[in-house]
């Protein structure tokens, strides 16, 4: 009991805009108690007329209680429009909520657990929790309704029976239109869950790109907006469903008049004994629900419980870790960076150990090495994307344990060997990290970045969808959309981490006149596989076992360091090699 209140508490704070409708449903709750209790009461009333043949006293609270019926019905039809409202709005705010801690989390997090973790309970643990003071305050008040009803035991006449008969064809003619149309609505409904969903499975893949940009907050108003639609055809779909359920109940509540001049009928013709009347008009069957309702609050309170705790594993840092930041923030950051001693581990093995380097604002420098020399793990750790062991990572002189995110992310863009590729237009990939993106801006960054001709050949041109991951894009296209896509940021520290592994080498040509073009305007690091792309660097850092071995240009490197030749002449057989092919 002690964690269904804990539980009940967390989710009260996603109310915050609803309780005065919960306010409401609570009121409206005690009068159906209040009704309920008082259905036993004229029912008692109308079984002793019908042992004395008072007619029109049986007639006149029949009357009542077709009026409180209708009353009744037309408060459920009420508690469910304000149920499925606050439901909505508690769902929203919970998986918006949830997303933007997804994002917050720490890469570690991230890498052990796979995306269907955070899927999962972003989709199917919110909507388990998002409904439960509406659950509670429905299955108490049927558990008190139920306590207040007399039971009786119910004998079959076959006028009577016939008559029932008829009655529940016309209501299953009815409950067949409302399965139709609802699930007309579900279609749409799935359609359009399907794609917030899909929209979510990329949120978490791409949740190391979203960062990189620096733009979460982007793509939490897209999700934003893809959530509210799913939500909202959900609740047309259920209110539908309700809208049929008023008129089945009105119906159901005529019946029930009718049946009782029926009886009056047979009574006063002497077809029908007061007691088998009395017996036909009371409520059968009820009791059993009553079972069936303590077995289903139960049952929902276990599986409350379970949504609560593995949602709050991850907002309150309980099961996953969040990444933290500084408070100190640069308004204007100059671009030059230091490693003071960096060691860096991944699990047990020591990538990076003690290492030392500085590099100017607006100076080209460039880390060639062998595979597992450290050279992306230096990106990922200026980007703060992982914490270092020991050591200090300093921009413009300040640790970056002291900065906030946007002093870090916001001042740094990563174009990585494998960018992430959203399933969405060119136009709205570049949106994401610049929402306000002029025609102008997003043309001059394709045209850099040498991605212009090929968008003019779309049937789309900008707006053409490009398939999850990019998965319609070749690996060179998708390298040059994610150049483009950075360079939208124009942030002040640009980092090429094997940018043009995938590209052809009259493109390859094309980035390096573009990267050209940039120096001496913002610090540019570059990862670089082809060393034929960093001969122009300031400097070229050679990087063995996690250390920095040689340092210089090109031509200094080529002299006093016998590894950093040796790459550089395999790379000019290889390519000799290829072009006699």
């Amino acid at each position: 009991m002690k964690e269904l209140f804990k539980n009940l508490k967390f989710v009260w704070n996603y109310t915050e805009n609803q309780k005065g409708k919960l306010i409401i449903l609570i009121i409206i709750g005690i009068v159906q108690i209040i009704i309920n209790v008082i259905f036993p009461i004229l029912s008692a009333r109308i079984v002793v007329s019908l042992t004395t043949n008072e007619y029109f006293r049986i007639l006149l609270i029949a009357i009542i209680i077709l009026i409180l019926d209708s009353v009744y019905n037309c408060l459920n039809y009420l508690v469910r429009i304000i149920t499925i409202k606050v439901h909505r709005n508690v769902l929203f705010e919970l998986e918006v909520n949830l997303g933007e801690n997804i994002l917050k989390l720490e890469n570690e997090s991230l890498d052990k657990n796979g995306s269907g973790v955070f899927i999962q309970r972003l989709t199917g643990d919110t909507s388990s929790i998002s409904g439960v003071f509406n659950s509670i305050l429905e299955i108490l008040t049927r558990l008190i309704t139920y306590i207040g009803i007399l039971i009786a035991m119910f004998i079959v006449n076959k006028l009577v029976f016939l008559y029932v008969i008829c009655s529940l064809i016309i209501l299953y003619v009815l409950e067949r239109v409302r399965t139709f149309k609802k699930n007309e609505c579900d279609k749409e409904a799935r359609k359009a869950k399907e794609k917030a969903s899909g929209f979510i499975g990329e949120l978490v893949r791409g949740a190391r790109d979203i960062k990189m940009l620096n733009s979460e907050d982007d793509f939490i108003k897209e999700l934003s907006k893809k959530i509210d639609d799913a939500n909202y055809k959900q609740m047309k779909m259920k209110k539908v469903s309700w809208n049929y359920y008023l008129i089945i109940g009105q119906f159901d509540s005529i019946f029930s008049f009718l049946l009782i001049v029926l009886l009056i009928i047979l009574m006063k013709d002497n077809y029908l004994i007061p007691t088998t009347a009395l017996v036909l008009y009371n409520y059968f069957g009820r009791v059993s629900g009553l079972i069936y309702t303590v077995g289903n609050l139960l049952e929902y309170i276990k599986d409350f419980n379970l949504s609560s705790e593995r949602i709050r594993a991850i907002i309150d840092d309980k099961e996953f870790t969040k990444e933290k930041f500084g408070n100190k923030h640069l308004t204007k950051v100059n671009g030059d960076f230091e490693f003071k001693n960096v060691s860096f581990k991944y699990d047990t093995k020591y990538v990076l150990k003690d290492l030392s380097f500085k590099v100017n604002a607006n100076e080209t420098v460039a880390f060639v090495g062998k595979s597992g020399a450290g050279k992306t793990t230096i990106f990922n750790l200026l980007c703060k994307m992982y914490k270092v062991n020991s050591g200090t990572i300093t921009i413009d002189g300040v640790n970056i344990n002291e900065l906030d995110k946007d002093s870090i992310r916001g001042n740094i863009t990563i174009i990585s060997q494998n960018p992430y590729i959203f399933n969405m237009s060119i136009r709205d990939n570049l949106k994401l990290v610049k929402s306000d993106l002029t025609n102008k801006e997003m043309k001059e960054a394709c045209k850099i970045a040498c991605l212009e001709d090929f968008i003019k050949e779309l049937p789309n041109g900008y707006d053409t969808i490009i398939g999850e991951g990019g998965v319609n894009l070749s690996g060179g296209q998708k390298q040059r959309l994610a150049i483009a896509r950075a360079l939208v940021q124009k942030t002040e520290i640009i980092l090429f981490d094997e940018a043009t592994s995938a590209l052809d080498n009259q493109t390859q040509e094309k980035i390096q006149e573009a990267i050209e073009n940039m120096k001496n305007e913002y610090t540019i690091l570059i990862i670089a596989h082809r060393l034929s792309t960093i001969i122009n660097a300031d400097r070229i850092l050679y990087l063995d076992n996690g250390k920095i071995e040689a340092e210089g240009t090109h031509k200094e490197l080529l002299k006093n360091c016998e590894k950093y030749k040796k790459l550089y002449e395999s790379e000019i057989i290889n390519k000799s090699n290829k072009n006699n092919i």
